[in-house]
């Protein structure tokens, strides 16, 4: 997918960008405190804890990490930083076995002086601490071990005195006993020493300096709140970019001009950009209102399109203007007008928006133009042309009052478009549609041309019997409105009536899509200019090789421009 048409998808997508970003920030705004929090995690200190040389076995590393994870040392710790909250102070700090004869405390902290003291105070703590828990053990083992060298003591005496009275021949029976005793008390006396030797000196110390370095935070552990708040945004944001551009794989609705041609087998002959919600809202068609607009230009451009590859009574030259009423009947009657039915496959496709501003596009030309609304199950064509309710073509066809055509046709606010409305419908809308053949002869007298709004073809059965009354067919599509199964069911449709359809006007557009060349595509005699267009039935047999009918070869009146405007009249930077 090229970079624009990711743009397009965006675009397309932007109320989910929205709402991911939103929901994002909303997350982050609950989930985030509503002050700046400082980064205990941004700077390391670690300092390592040994026994003292020569305390040999009465240091047990076990019983050092043990002490060292306690809460006494936090107390001890916390108290001589002056720091009140113990368990923030806690958590910023571990113990653990580097090696059997070394321990290892990590401190973590906000800035390198503070978190070498909190590391400092942790090792004088934990050598403090544990060294004077190894002088109250000592002497409570002290006190054991001299109470049992008493006792010793006591039974050397007694073996002395029964060695000095016994006989010569009896003392070597009593020497061994005298040793035994004797190495008994010697034992006892030195592990009282070396217990005093220990309780006097402390048992463990730090080893080395304390190693301080940058954590280095990022800015998913920033403590900046509104940094925590961007951060939420850009996830957000990210996170609809990639649902947009999933969703947008998922979904096949035809938007561009290729997929539109390829689903119809038509040639597309007009984009016209999306207009805005205000243009939308206008009471009066486009043309007539935003005569500058891009919009404007681009229905312009379908006029020109349409007359060049239309019937060719609807290209025919028009008189200067000077005709009297009876000389204008006279060559309405030996030309007809021609029929142009607007259809598209479903509603909300544009075809009512379509009809009025073609309508006022040919207006501009000179020609007299007749709008009937044959959409007898949602009329809307009254609406845009500014005329209030009242009979029309369901009267007409019906029979039941004002059988004349001349007492339905009503001006509007465009000149030179006149309207007969469609009425208030009673009767079944087919069985209207079935009387259509006479109405649509006696109405190619009163106008040079005329335009049939009717019913979505797939909803409705009415725009199929009015298709066989009408000299080309023009069909409308919304862009993201139609998937492809649906316009292949249209052109089949289409297919089987053998009129000519000039091709499609594409809606709701964002630019021009262009086109890409291919060999015996939608030809054409000149650059920039559709080739003709003959029937669908044609169309579709003979994708690169279309035929086209008699009307459509014929060459094009010296009033219509000899070539074709962009889609979006050269104002494809203005476009909302």
């Amino acid at each position: 997918m090229e970079p624009a048409s990711h743009f397009m998808v965006l675009r397309r997508y932007w109320r989910l960008l929205a709402g991911c970003t939103a929901a994002a920030l909303i997350i982050g705004l609950l989930l985030t405190p509503a002050v700046d929090t400082v980064d205990n995690g941004k700077w390391q200190c670690k300092v390592a804890i040994t026994p003292v040389a020569g305390s040999g076995e009465a240091v047990r590393a076990d019983q050092v990490l043990s002490y060292a994870a306690g809460s006494d040392v936090t107390t001890a710790a916390a108290k001589k930083l002056g720091v009140t909250d113990v368990a923030a102070l806690a958590a910023r700090r571990s113990v653990s076995a580097a090696s059997t004869q070394m321990l290892t405390v990590t401190v973590t902290g906000p800035t390198q002086h503070g978190c070498a003291d909190t590391a400092a105070a942790f090792a004088e703590a934990i050598i403090n601490g544990y060294s004077q828990e190894s002088a109250k053990s000592a002497g409570e083992s002290i006190k054991r071990l001299e109470a049992q060298a008493a006792t010793q003591q006591e039974q050397v005496n007694k073996f002395q005195q029964q060695f000095s009275a016994a006989k010569p021949i009896d003392q070597p029976k009593l020497q061994p006993q005298l040793t035994a005793a004797l190495a008994s008390l010697t034992k006892t006396l030195t592990a009282i020493s070396d217990l005093q030797n220990v309780s006097q000196t402390d048992a463990i110390q730090q080893w080395g300096s304390i190693d301080a370095k940058e954590a280095g935070g990022n800015l998913l552990s920033s403590p900046n709140r509104g940094v925590r708040l961007a951060l939420a945004v850009v996830l957000g944001l990210a996170l609809g970019v990639v649902a947009a551009l999933m969703l947008s794989r998922m979904d096949t609705r035809l938007r561009s001009r290729n997929a539109v041609e390829e689903a119809f087998n038509l040639p597309v002959i007009g984009e016209i950009p999306q207009l805005s919600r205000r243009l939308r809202r206008l009471r009066d068609p486009l043309v007539v209102a935003r005569p500058s607009d891009p919009g404007t230009e681009a229905f312009r451009s379908l006029r020109s399109t349409l007359l060049l590859t239309g019937p060719p009574a609807l290209a025919a030259q028009l008189a200067d203007g000077n005709l009297n009423p009876a000389e204008l009947v006279s060559r309405r009657l030996a030309q007809p007008a021609p029929v142009i039915l607007v259809m598209s496959g479903r509603s909300g496709d544009g075809r009512t928006t379509t009809v009025a501003n073609l309508a006022a596009a040919l207006a501009e030309t000179g020609r007299e133009v007749l709008v009937l609304d044959c959409d007898f199950r949602h009329p809307q064509a009254h609406v845009q042309f500014g005329v209030g309710e009242g009979p029309g073509m369901a009267e007409l066809l019906s029979g039941e009052q004002l059988p004349e055509l001349d007492d339905l046709i009503r001006r509007t606010n465009v000149d030179g478009v006149h309207l007969i409305t469609g009425g208030n419908t009673t009767a079944y809308p087919a069985a209207l549609v079935l009387r259509a053949g006479e109405v649509l002869r006696r109405a190619r007298r009163h106008a040079d041309v005329v335009l049939i709004d009717s019913s979505p073809l797939l909803h409705a059965n009415d725009a199929y019997d009015l298709v066989r009354h009408a000299d080309a067919v023009l069909v409308t599509m919304m862009a993201g409105n139609v998937t492809p199964e649906q316009a292949d069911r249209v052109s089949e449709l289409l297919s089987r009536t053998g009129v000519p359809v000039a091709g499609v006007a594409l809606l709701g557009t964002f630019g021009p899509s262009g086109r890409r060349n291919r060999d015996g595509g939608h030809g054409g005699g000149q650059p920039g200019v559709p080739g003709p267009a003959g029937t669908l039935q044609q169309q579709r047999e003979e994708p690169r090789h279309r035929a086209s009918p008699t009307w459509a070869r014929r060459a094009p009146s010296p009033s219509v421009p000899p070539t074709v405007e962009s889609a979006t009249g050269g104002h494809e930077g203005e476009l909302r």
